[in-house]
């Protein structure tokens, strides 16, 4: 099957995604890079994050956030983006086991709501820019399981994050791609590979 444009609602705004059914019971929620500064689900490394659970065969979900492309409403500051993450998190209500994988501004949307996710099994984040915005009430979620840094990443610095990451979850793998930046140019492959070992691993 190809990804099926869809909308599913959220506090009343229509919200444009992009919907795969995958072969099994497990989906995933995939969230994208900062709206104010050209972010959306069309991303490269939102891309190659699809790629690695829609090969494991999960059924995927990316979206724009509101006032992203087809999405209505306007930038909510990070907080209409956790009741749109709520909300699509609400439309795989059906599935089984749901992962959360956000890139950039999406891995601190998703932390920021992390404690009202309930439905989220497992959260993946790939570059979740500690040096850029405040993590900082994110606290211990043992559902933190993979994080992706970049060793020339200036918004999200690997020695952050890892500091980051043992107050997040000690349990939680720390994967660091050499000669990458924020913007992973030449190296979403790298991404699509770790997240693939990882469910390979982790089912």
């Amino acid at each position: 099957m190809a990804e099926e444009r869809i909308f599913f609602p959220s506090e009343g705004l229509r919200i444009e995604g992009l919907l795969e059914e995958g072969a099994g019971e497990k989906a995933v929620v995939i969230t994208h890079p900062h709206p104010l500064y050209g972010g959306d689900m069309h991303n490269n490394v939102v891309e190659a994050m699809t790629a690695a659970y829609r090969k494991a065969g999960y059924t995927t979900l990316r979206f724009n956030f509101r006032g992203v492309g087809q999405s209505e409403g306007q930038y909510g500051e990070g907080i209409g983006e956790q009741k749109d993450v709520e909300a699509a998190l609400a439309f795989l209500r059906a599935k089984g086991g749901i992962d959360l994988a956000g890139y950039s501004f999406g891995a601190w949307v998703i932390g920021l709501g992390l404690e009202r996710y309930d439905s989220a099994e497992r959260v993946i984040m790939v570059s979740p820019p500690v040096t850029f915005i405040d993590f900082s009430s994110l606290g211990y979620d043992p559902r933190i399981r993979l994080v992706i840094a970049g060793s020339h990443d200036e918004f999200g610095r690997p020695d952050m994050i890892q500091e980051m990451v043992m107050k997040w979850n000690p349990e939680a793998i720390l994967e660091t791609i050499q000669g990458a930046d924020h913007f992973y140019w030449g190296k979403t492959g790298e991404v699509q590979e770790i997240i693939g070992r990882f469910l390979e691993k982790e089912g």
